[in-house]
């Protein structure tokens, strides 16, 4: 089975989180260039995730979300804002900075990711690279975010769920350009559980990320969350001197910022609702990555 995904990274892949609380967006341009969760053991928090009061549950207005492929890709470049997205002036911009947005990453029966077209059921995607440069006896970290537009909130559901699926039928894969991901594994949280009180569904994948040209292994993280027919996702492979802790202050403001931003723009209210809500309140099918 083959199975697509949103998830183009400094090749063709991203890595995945759970949402974090009380991240800002603003800006566009380069300025504004148009995690915390639990899982598994994993815990990833915001700066602000200790916040006594969780915010206004929002959903996705129908009316608001992008009908042409132009609407979409003008939403893609406002979420998807470079490098203010992460807490850190070490991030920069690398080269080359955006994949094809014609293009996405397609994970085949053999394990290995190929770049095809976009299907039908995705309006936009837009994917942005970025780098931390090897300094201090650390070595070179990759970064990329990606937002896919999808036609439909279900259409991007369903990108979160075969996501899950290739971790267990792929525990290693191989990107386009020979490198590896080893030792896979993916973890899930619907809105409302566990600390996820930010997206309707959130994606941790980790393991390990080697190559001839870069070394390794080293640690490699994806996230990924969804708000109506948008999902965003954020990837890292780290270097020499980073462990996963050291990585995560890297992007850790990086999906929610998208995510806050996705609402901003599509969002309404639910009415009689707030993030203090069940865990079954949470809207979101689930789609391949």
């Amino acid at each position: 089975m083959t199975y697509r995904k949103a998830r183009l990274g400094w090749g063709t892949l991203a890595v995945c989180g759970v949402l974090l609380a009380g991240c800002t967006g603003g800006g566009d341009g380069d300025e504004a260039e148009t995690k915390g969760g639990t899982g598994g053991g994993v815990t990833v928090a915001s700066p602000d995730s200790r916040r006594e009061s969780p915010p206004e549950l929002q959903e996705a207005d129908p009316a608001r979300q992008p009908k042409t492929a132009a609407q979409a890709r003008t939403l893609a470049g406002k979420l998807n804002a470079g490098t203010e997205l992460f807490p850190t002036g070490e991030v920069q911009r690398a080269e080359p900075y955006e994949s094809d947005p014609s293009r996405w990453a397609v994970l085949g029966d053999d394990c290995v990711w190929q770049r095809e077209p976009l299907p039908d059921t995705v309006l936009s995607t837009l994917t942005r690279h970025f780098e931390v440069p090897e300094a201090g006896g650390k070595g070179l970290v990759r970064i990329s975010t990606t937002v896919t537009v999808h036609r439909t909130p279900e259409l991007a559901g369903w990108e979160q769920a075969a996501m899950l699926e290739e971790a267990v039928g792929c525990g290693e894969q191989v990107l386009s350009d020979g490198e590896r991901l080893t030792g896979l594994i993916s973890l899930a949280s619907r809105w409302g559980e566990g600390n996820n009180l930010y997206s309707e569904d959130s994606l941790i994948e980790m393991g390990k990320c080697v190559s001839e040209e870069h070394g390794g292994p080293y640690e490699y993280w994806w996230s990924q969350a969804t708000f109506g027919p948008v999902t965003a996702a954020t990837s890292v492979c780290g270097g020499r001197g980073y462990d996963q802790r050291a990585l995560m202050k890297l992007v850790e403001q990086a999906l929610p910022r998208m995510l806050q931003r996705a609402q901003e723009e599509l969002g309404r209210p639910v009415e009689g609702k707030s993030g203090s809500a069940s865990p079954s309140a949470g809207a979101g099918t689930q789609e391949d990555k």
